[in-house]
């Protein structure tokens, strides 16, 4: 069973959302400042380069380093390497690649034409996912959600598609138009599709699962980029509910360019039966939860609930355990504003 990133769903309506400020080692090229770690300081996007820029006219230029501006990289420390001298680590690791593999003291003069960049931006999103899960409390607090070292496989997947698999639970980056590791909101919303897989193996066994998978895809992607972006003093200049901004300027032809939004008025009445579409639904209730409560305990209700998720969950079902996951966790006000999020999409019996 494969989870896929879909290209053709529609986009939605305009919101924002909150984080928490924090301290990093990452900052933009403009300004490094004197690196505090002993970690080996890679180049990477903040994001993606539409998001960091604002600039909606990026095109692809067949892989030119031209084609996207020096500001929108920044230099960031490669956390939590082995020291096997390649991207492998505490929570990720590069399995193959198409091209020669990333060395550890080039990682801070790769830009986007080299193959290698897409390594370094797989190992540091993947990386920096799982650190934002362990900031919320799993593997501690909670159980670990994923809380190994991820495969990842670059350019491997022929086509201009990504997608995670359980057969050998790793992650697959396809190539064409914008090269799909290249957008770090790509790489978390695959992220996303192995977080829960760790959580209920085979899960996504029925088309509402799988639709809950997607829409989990997307929105912790825009959940960890909003962190990133908060953490290290990022700029964001493109509207936070826009999923995948670069990746999607190769097969969207107006702007905003949008893979999928997390914010669109899409109700249960609405389902069309194909999880990319379908899943709109159930993202669009996570902001709203995220909105009500705040970040991190939104974050955290929403990923602990997905332990008592079925392989084959419908809305009703996950929206029923998100909801008694909320009671347990926060009380009975928190609860009330899951079950209104819920509600407000009109999913049954909630």
């Amino acid at each position: 069973m494969t989870r896929r990133l879909s290209r053709r769903t529609p986009r939605g309506l305009l919101a924002a959302t909150t984080a928490a400020l924090a301290l990093t080692s990452v900052t933009a090229l403009a300004s490094p400042p004197a690196s505090a770690s002993a970690d080996p300081e890679a180049r990477v996007f903040m994001v993606n380069p539409v998001q960091s820029s604002g600039d909606q006219t990026l095109a692809d230029a067949k892989d030119s380093a031209s084609a996207v501006p020096a500001s929108a990289y920044a230099r960031a420390a490669l956390r939590n390497l082995d020291a096997s001298g390649g991207l492998s680590g505490r929570w990720a690791y590069i399995r193959s690649d198409t091209g020669t593999s990333a060395r550890i003291a080039d990682v801070g003069s790769y830009t986007r034409k080299d193959d290698q960049f897409e390594q370094v931006m797989a190992y540091f999103w993947v990386n920096e996912a799982q650190e934002y899960l362990q900031s919320l409390g799993f593997g501690s607090e909670f159980p670990g959600a994923n809380d190994r070292a991820q495969p990842v496989r670059i350019n491997q997947w022929g086509a201009d598609n990504s997608f995670f698999t359980d057969k050998k639970a790793e992650i697959r980056f396809g190539k064409g138009g914008v090269d799909d590791a290249e957008d770090g909101e790509v790489i978390v919303h695959e992220y996303g599709h192995a977080v829960h897989n760790a959580q209920v193996p085979g899960f996504g066994a029925s088309e509402e699962a799988g639709s809950i998978g997607e829409a989990f895809g997307d929105y912790l992607a825009v959940a960890v980029g909003e962190h990133a972006d908060a953490r290290y003093g990022w700029p964001r200049r493109a509207d936070l509910a826009c999923v995948a901004d670069w990746d999607s300027v190769s097969y969207t032809s107006a702007a905003p360019h949008c893979l999928r939004r997390i914010d669109g008025d899409k109700v249960y009445g609405d389902k069309v039966g194909e999880v990319h579409a379908d899943g709109e639904i159930w993202s669009r209730a996570l902001l709203d939860i995220r909105k009500a409560l705040g970040a991190r305990t939104a974050d955290r209700i929403i990923v602990n609930a997905q332990f008592g998720f079925a392989p084959d969950t419908s809305f009703h079902d996950a929206a029923l355990t998100t909801v008694a996951t909320a009671q347990k966790m926060y009380g009975s006000s928190a609860a009330a504003a899951v079950r209104a999020a819920f509600q407000a999409r009109e999913i049954p019996g909630v």
